[in-house]
């Protein structure tokens, strides 16, 4: 990837062309989820989608419930914080160019702007399957 996409990426400068919100749901919902949207944004030849994930909550604001430590159920801004792991990882790895936090005017902390590789014509180039 080049200098100028990247920087146009990290600006908001490029379209996009889908949006997930991921905000709201369980963490092992919002993975699947995650990985369905990106597959069909693969398949249908996008580029540049806006992966929502939400900011969370303040620890002072988050609520008290008797849940023992370690549970997912207590910690704050669950998905925010596993998103760029999920998008490291097979099989989204071999699906994105790049991700970068999201401008303040498409969300903030709360979103990613996520850059998907361009999809290769296996019949072009000498990539024939024949």
């Amino acid at each position: 990837m080049d200098r100028r996409l990247q920087l146009r990426l990290k600006r908001g400068q490029l379209p996009i062309e889908a949006r997930i919100d991921l905000h709201g749901l369980s963490r092992e919902k919002a993975h699947v989820t995650l990985n369905g949207f990106l597959a069909r944004q693969e398949a249908l030849g996008r580029r540049c989608v806006l992966v929502i994930t939400g900011k969370g909550r303040p620890d002072w604001q988050a609520p008290r419930y008797d849940v023992p430590w370690g549970r997912d159920d207590r910690e704050i801004g669950v998905i925010r914080r596993a998103l760029p792991g999920w998008l490291g990882d097979y099989p989204n790895k071999e699906r994105i160019l790049a991700f970068t936090p999201a401008q303040p005017q498409d969300g903030g902390k709360g979103a990613w702007y996520v850059l998907l590789r361009r999809r290769r014509d296996r019949t072009r180039g000498g990539l024939d399957e024949t």
